[in-house]
């Protein structure tokens, strides 16, 4: 019977989705802009790229006989979020806000895929704008599968980023990037999913290893299975990621310019950071030290890559990575087993992002930004820290009782038999 939910709720979702004459929230009659709807439909197809990307990037860090299971971890997301995304996810994230908490959407515009001509704001197709978000959704929960990487049923996994999608994700998307949102109204800057992306994934891939606990490694040490493989997926988040920040600019003007350059130098100087810190401590710089640093660069500049300028994005770049390295060396000296250091790298990354924009954030960089504390003001930082907190909390504790809910309805944890056997056998019946 546990087996038949999914399924059965998938049915019913597509079903309702011909059946149900919606329309999209707010959607308006405007002019569009050729040059900028063909930089928005370049970065949704640079967003999609990140999954794959990301796909390479566990994957080669895993062992082999989990390489298949963990980019599946990814890959799925492309089809499993789309769909939620398409019927009803789109409208709750972005619909007119309901109850005037700022949190949610109006549920009068479900399956937004009926009506989708007219703008929200800007100078795009709402279509396209719907489905330039959509590739933020489907990285998210992605980002998680590091932590619980090598010992998660994937059935179970399929019902906890659908509840997460839906519980964590959305509200936060509402929150942050809506104009009716709770933290868009506290003033809140995230440019390109610092704190909706990044921060939530981290603080749930804490809650994750947390309530999974640790692996069954007696019989084997962990080895990456392919350090190819993460260099691979490093260049591909790093190519997409432009995509990612740029096109979060929603348009082919300056500032997708400026946030471009931002990401590339945030990247580099983090990449570099990793390896010099690395070698400060007595290692020799490794080609995994370069790929993580690089993606912690690009974690930490998302919120601040269209409000900051390049230099200070040289100080994001330097200042991330050291923390995240340092929070890695204490992760490893504790009994917490995040796999692949999700926590340390997306969760504190995009935490020093916050941070850092509400330190760095200049209007001479966009007007529609604010003054940062290093620019002599301190309402921005004091709100960062505020939603900070609110953010940490809510997805943190949130994605605990998720997993908890996914656990009664399917154990979450492969067997240790399974577990040894490798879930690319045992979960998929597949070898690399």
């Amino acid at each position: 019977m546990k087996k038949i939910i999914p399924f059965a709720i998938l049915v019913v979702v597509v079903i309702l989705a011909f059946i149900y004459p919606g329309n999209v929230a707010a959607a308006k009659p405007g002019v569009f802009d050729k040059a900028d709807t063909a930089w928005l439909l370049i970065s949704t197809a640079l967003v999609l790229l990140m999954t794959p990307g990301l796909a390479f990037f566990y994957g080669g860090m895993v062992r082999k006989k989990n390489v298949i299971s963990t980019m599946l971890q990814s890959f799925v997301c492309m089809g499993l979020i789309t769909i939620i995304w398409v019927v009803f996810g789109f409208s709750l994230a972005f619909g007119e806000d309901v109850g005037g908490m700022g949190l949610v959407g109006s549920p009068k515009s479900f399956f937004m895929m009926q009506n989708t001509t007219g703008v929200l704001w800007g100078t795009i197709p709402v279509i396209l704008f719907a489905m330039f978000q959509l590739k933020f959704a489907v990285i998210t929960p992605a980002l998680i599968t590091g932590a619980f990487a090598e010992r998660i049923r994937f059935n179970s996994y399929l019902i906890f980023i659908t509840l997460f999608i839906v519980i964590i994700y959305i509200p936060l998307a509402h929150a942050t990037w809506h104009p009716q949102g709770m933290f868009f109204k506290m003033g809140v800057l995230d440019f390109a999913g610092g704190t909706v992306v990044h921060m939530s994934a981290g603080w749930a891939a804490l809650a994750s290893a947390l309530y999974l606990k640790k692996r069954n490694e007696v019989e084997e040490a962990h080895t990456p299975a392919r350090i190819s493989y993460v260099i691979l997926g490093t260049g591909l988040l790093w190519f997409g990621w432009f995509g990612f920040n740029a096109g979060s600019a929603l348009g082919a003007n300056d500032l997708a310019s400026t946030a471009l350059a931002t990401t590339t130098t945030a990247s580099a100087a983090a990449a570099m950071s990793w390896i010099f810190f690395d070698i400060l401590r007595g290692k020799k710089p490794s080609a995994l030290g370069a790929c993580i640093g690089a993606v912690v660069g690009l974690v930490a500049v998302t919120p601040a890559a269209g409000f900051i300028t390049v230099s200070s994005s040289l100080i994001v770049g330097i200042v991330s990575a050291v923390v995240s390295n340092l929070m890695v060396i204490w992760r490893s000296k504790t009994s917490i087993d995040d796999t692949l250091d999700v926590f340390p790298c997306h969760g504190v990354g995009g935490m020093m992002g916050m941070l850092l924009t509400g330190m760095l954030s200049t209007k001479s960089v966009n007007a529609a930004g604010a003054e940062g504390l290093f620019f002599g003001e301190t309402t921005l930082f004091i709100t960062h820290l505020k939603a900070l907190v609110i953010v940490s909390v809510f997805a943190f504790f949130g994605s605990l009782l998720l997993l908890k809910i996914t656990d009664l309805i399917s154990p979450l944890r492969v067997t240790p038999e399974e577990e040894v056997m490798g879930l690319d056998i045992s979960q998929h019946d597949e070898e690399l």
